[in-house]
């Protein structure tokens, strides 16, 4: 992705990510201690058009992958949902050495209950930060782009 990368205000999700980067996924691959697997997203920031990159749980299901919104159950949706919601077509997942060219999409309904338990599984916080909000946390599907 072409651009000025804007590096995140919160340094551990800096230094995350750019661990991530540097040894292609063999350090920093993980959420802190704990042994869950995490998965680099870059997009287009959806005022400044800048480059964002951001560590995510990695929930992955033959090939695809949900992304979710839960900012540990906040009130208000974490500003890289928004990103997505204007830019779905400028992303790229990395999930290991390489990352690749992706499209997302919002999903609801039955779609999204499938992913919702996916993402339960791989990080079962997900389930408490649900109950800790009134919003529906939003979950996104990665398809490599064609």
């Amino acid at each position: 992705m072409e651009g000025e990368y804007e590096p995140s205000p919160s340094a551990w999700v800096r230094e995350q990510v750019a661990l991530y980067e540097r040894t292609g996924g063999a350090e920093g691959n993980t959420l802190g201690d704990t042994g869950l697997p995490v998965v680099i997203v870059t997009m287009r920031g959806r005022k400044t058009g800048k480059i964002r990159k951001i560590a995510l749980m990695r929930v992955e299901h033959e090939g695809r992958y949900a992304l979710v919104g839960s900012q540990g159950g906040a009130p208000e949706d974490p500003m890289w949902v928004h990103n997505l919601r204007e830019n779905p077509d400028a992303v790229t997942l990395q999930d290991g050495p390489a990352p690749f060219a992706a499209r997302v999409r919002e999903v609801g309904g039955a779609e999204r209950e499938e992913w919702w338990e996916r993402a339960v599984a791989a990080f079962p916080d997900y389930a408490d930060y649900q109950r800790k909000t009134d919003r529906l946390i939003p979950v996104f599907v990665v398809d490599r782009a064609e």
